[in-house]
């Protein structure tokens, strides 16, 4: 078993919950060994660094203090989440390269008697650890149930491969790490075209529009490709394409029907491991007809459809400002 420092981010318990049984269900198989970080606390997604820098990079660097606290012989931090991984990855990266905030940090940890040395942790993506250091060969080893007959769109979002501060991804722009993953679990992968394009994050919140228009991009093509579905690392990701799809085909009077699942899932599935144990079904976008094509029955689904639509605000959100003192030094 290979040992890791695990921050699973609060989205593994709520919204990627299928991401998260997936994953532990691959572990034993895989050799991985992930000890999760004790008293880990939110990353602060994706806005907080634009709204107050110290108190933000404060937050993300009390999980790597903990982290360097409790590592027990490994230095390396897993992130299954993409935001989750760059916010700690980009934490790492500025705390080593611009000390004043590195000080500003550590003197607000201190107060809760914590402190972290920029660099003594690495902070890696689940995808890179099972290319990487688990390997292909040992992932195809462990193939009983080829997902032969299945075409998939591979897609990482915007978050993971870029900035790549530790050079860790085959292209920044056009990463290939999922492509073979998925290859050797035995299906057809297409060459996705919009693999690392934004799905439109909290857009959805603040943007309806603008947001649908990022999602029907994705979904179009990879209907145009003539996938049975697309494939993520990303819970953000997989989040926005499978529960606003429904929203997304209203605003567009279009009919995609496109299900989007974690890359574990497929793992899990390749292994011949039982579809309800790996978190098929929570998604809202059917997964049932993809799994039909390789002769597997997708567990009935526990969300019901589409989720109920909450009345629209008519006043808009108040939009953060970052005060001049907090950008970086």
């Amino acid at each position: 078993m290979t040992h890791y420092l695990f921050y699973p981010g609060c989205s593994m318990e709520s919204s990627a919950k299928a991401y998260y049984d997936s994953l532990m269900a691959v572990c034993k198989p895989l050799g991985l060994d992930l000890q999760e970080i004790n008293d880990w606390n939110c990353c602060g997604a994706t806005e907080y660094v634009s709204i107050s820098l110290t108190p933000a990079y404060a937050l993300i660097g009390r999980n790597l203090a903990l982290a360097e606290q409790q590592a027990n012989g490994s230095r390396t931090v897993v992130a299954p989440c993409s935001a989750c991984y760059l916010n700690l990855a980009k934490a790492d990266y500025y705390m080593r390269e611009r000390p004043v905030l590195g000080e500003k940090v550590n003197t607000a940890l201190a107060a809760g008697g914590l402190h972290y040395d920029p660099g003594s942790l690495v902070i890696r993506h689940l995808l890179d650890v099972i290319i990487n250091d688990i390997g292909l060969d040992k992932v195809k080893e462990k193939v009983t149930r080829p997902l032969t007959g299945l075409r998939l769109a591979p897609y990482l979002g915007c978050m993971a491969p870029r900035p790549d501060y530790d050079h860790r991804w085959s292209n920044p722009e056009y990463p290939t790490e999922l492509d073979r993953l998925l290859k050797v679990l035995g299906a057809e992968v297409i060459d996705f075209p919009l693999k690392t394009h934004c799905c439109g994050g909290h857009m959805t919140q603040i943007a309806p529009s603008t947001a649908f228009e990022l999602i029907r991009r994705l979904v179009h093509a990879a209907d145009q490709y003539h996938a049975d579905l697309m494939v993520t690392l990303c819970p953000m990701c997989q989040m926005n394409v499978d529960a606003f799809q429904g929203e997304m085909n209203n605003h567009f009077h279009t009919d995609y029907h496109m299900p989007i699942l974690f890359f574990t899932q497929l793992i899990g599935l390749a292994f011949g491991i039982d579809p309800k144990e790996l978190g098929f079904g929570k998604e809202l976008v059917s997964a049932g007809p993809a799994l039909a094509r390789i002769g597997v029955e997708a567990p009935a689904g526990e969300k019901g459809g589409e989720p109920p639509r909450k009345p629209k605000k008519t006043d808009g959100l108040p939009m953060p400002r970052m005060m001049e003192e907090e950008r970086l030094p």
